[in-house]
């Protein structure tokens, strides 16, 4: 089973919330479920219900296009949570899928008992709180990246933090995430 704790984590959100808070809740509260390679943690336009503590495996993000044309906009790691945060906690339908990548172990508490909690809680209150903002700030500057970096530099600062996510991710799933095509980026990877 693949087990990949990252140094530096790939989701800078993580650095700025509590979580030792949300690992120990997970562990200590949560179940243990296992995903296979293609299983949802959660699917698009159902209410997620769970928040997770990843104990191995990898996941990605999957938002789709009227289409039907699906845009990787997140990946998560081993050692790193894996929710539809904050919109489970409230009951909301998410409007992405979360997809085992690999076969991946992860720790579950159920959403709907954390927002009730929340709700009787000041600390856990608290901890969801900044951890909006941190999960908003990742994002926001994600978004900020997209428009004002080249793909060059996205890649190059991809690889240069996490040189390698090709083992872990497929080229089409990276170049996704990076919002270019796969020949694009085999064409970055040959500079």
């Amino acid at each position: 089973m693949l087990c990949l704790e990252m140094s530096s984590n790939f989701n800078t959100y993580y650095e700025n919330i509590d979580h030792d808070f949300w690992r120990k809740l997970c562990v200590e509260q949560g179940v243990l479920r296992s995903y296979d390679k293609g299983d949802y943690f959660i699917e698009r336009g159902q209410v997620g219900r769970y928040i997770g503590f990843v104990k191995s495996g990898t996941l990605k993000y999957v938002a789709y296009g009227a289409d039907g044309s699906e845009s990787v906009v997140g990946l998560e790691f081993a050692g790193e949570f894996v929710a539809d945060f904050p919109f489970s906690l409230y009951g909301k339908k998410s409007r992405v899928s979360i997809v085992a990548v690999t076969p991946s172990e992860i720790y579950c508490i159920s959403a709907r008992e954390v927002g009730i909690r929340m709700k009787s809680d000041d600390e856990l209150y608290r901890v969801v709180a900044e951890t909006n903002v941190a999960l908003f700030d990742t994002t926001y500057n994600r978004y900020i990246n997209l428009h004002v970096k080249s793909a060059q530099e996205r890649y190059n600062e991809l690889i240069e933090k996490y040189e390698d996510i090709f083992l872990y991710f497929s080229l089409k799933d990276i170049a996704s995430f990076l919002n270019i095509t796969p020949t694009h980026l085999s064409r970055l990877r040959k500079s």
